[in-house]
């Protein structure tokens, strides 16, 4: 009896966990990105979207012009790629989006503050590219 619970428990919670691991891992962008350090987590920047831009897919994130937005990373640019880079929106307004990280086309943007150089070459992984 008690090992038969032990299983039941254990089934529940690997259904509970697939649940939980839902997603997809999209086509990457480049292979490599700028970063302030070996790991993208500092903020490079400070931009301010010049025009909107409504995103084509989950690893994207819609912007606002005249809304403010963190720069993690910068993709490197690739034959035949458009010049993307990786950030999250901030400002009160926009509270719902806050903490959302995904890419945006960096010439629909102004940066306006820079806080550290981009200048650490990272490869990208799969992660870099997975929507949930």
């Amino acid at each position: 009896m008690t090992q038969r619970v032990h299983w039941v428990v254990l089934l529940l919670c690997f259904g509970l966990m697939c649940h939980l691991v839902t997603g997809i891992f999209m086509d990457k962008l480049a292979n490599n990105k700028l970063c302030a350090d070996d790991n993208c987590v500092y903020t490079i920047s400070l931009a301010r979207a010049e025009e909107d831009y409504n995103a084509p897919d989950c690893r994207f994130i819609n912007i606002k012009k005249g809304q403010l937005i963190y720069v993690y990373s910068k993709l490197v640019k690739e034959k035949d790629s458009g010049e993307f880079w990786a950030g999250s929106v901030y400002g009160e307004q926009y509270e719902d989006h806050m903490g959302t990280v995904g890419y945006f086309p960096c010439s629909l943007v102004s940066e306006q503050h820079v806080y550290q150089e981009a200048n650490k070459t990272v490869p990208t992984t799969d992660i870099d590219f997975f929507c949930e």
